[in-house]
């Protein structure tokens, strides 16, 4: 199939997830996060799936990363990154820091370990790994593992210029309002195709961006497999 180019943020919102339940405040935490994981909880991952877009079946590409929780003093953070234009995949994409696993890695987190120290500098010894989520196969054909893990500050970072534009961070919080969880679709010739989007205004404090005020009139469009695996997040979250 020959994957069809389109422009996601212009595309209409369908529906959000305005009607589902908050995740409970003390979830949000340190401490509530690390005793969410130590849980064996039941629950069931975000229906939405991306169907890939080529056969993947000799070809899994197997990849892992990381979704930094940034431990600040108003709360939690989620670390991402704003990918280069002129990658192969997921180009000018906001994604987690991550990439494919190598021979060498032990398992899924030394993979996104390993990436998000070379994408962005950050220090395996920062982060204090919690657990992982299901694995996500991507429309590109990647087979993603997210790690969740909690950066403790302080801690440098150093983005690659080859594979990053910008790193920045969004409060946690405002990810997981289902309210901001919208759903659109692109129809084309021979179908659709159904992807979350999250998107999250440049410059604005967690109480300005509830309200969709922002402080430069543009936004960060969070959507595609990164979205899905917060919407993954949040349904293990409010489980």
């Amino acid at each position: 199939m020959i994957r069809p180019v389109f422009e996601p943020q212009t595309l209409p919102v369908e529906a959000t997830g305005a009607h589902l339940p908050p995740v409970a405040a003390e979830r949000l935490t340190p401490d509530g996060l690390r005793a969410r994981f130590e849980q064996s909880l039941s629950w069931t991952p975000e229906p939405i799936v991306e169907a890939p877009w080529r056969d993947i079946r000799a070809d899994p590409r197997v990849a892992s990363v990381l979704v930094p929780l940034v431990i600040r003093a108003h709360g939690l953070t989620v670390l991402l990154t704003q990918r280069a234009d002129h990658l192969n995949d997921h180009a000018g994409q906001v994604s987690f820091p991550g990439g494919r696993q190598e021979p060498f890695d032990a398992d899924a987190t030394a993979t996104a370990l390993r990436e998000a120290e070379e994408e962005v500098g950050l220090a395996p010894s920062r982060v204090e790994v919690l657990g992982a989520l299901p694995d996500y196969l991507t429309g590109t054909g990647f087979r993603v593992t997210p790690v969740i893990g909690l950066v403790h500050p302080p801690f440098a970072l150093k983005a690659d210029a080859l594979e990053v534009a910008e790193v920045f961070e969004v409060p946690l919080a405002f990810l997981m309002n289902p309210a901001h969880h919208e759903e659109r679709v692109f129809r084309y010739e021979g179908g659709e195709r159904r992807f979350f989007a999250m998107p999250y205004p440049r410059g604005a404090s967690l109480e300005a961006a509830e309200k969709g005020e922002s402080g430069t009139g543009s936004h960060y469009f969070i959507w595609g497999a990164t979205a899905a695996m917060l919407r993954n997040f949040y349904r293990f979250l409010a489980a």
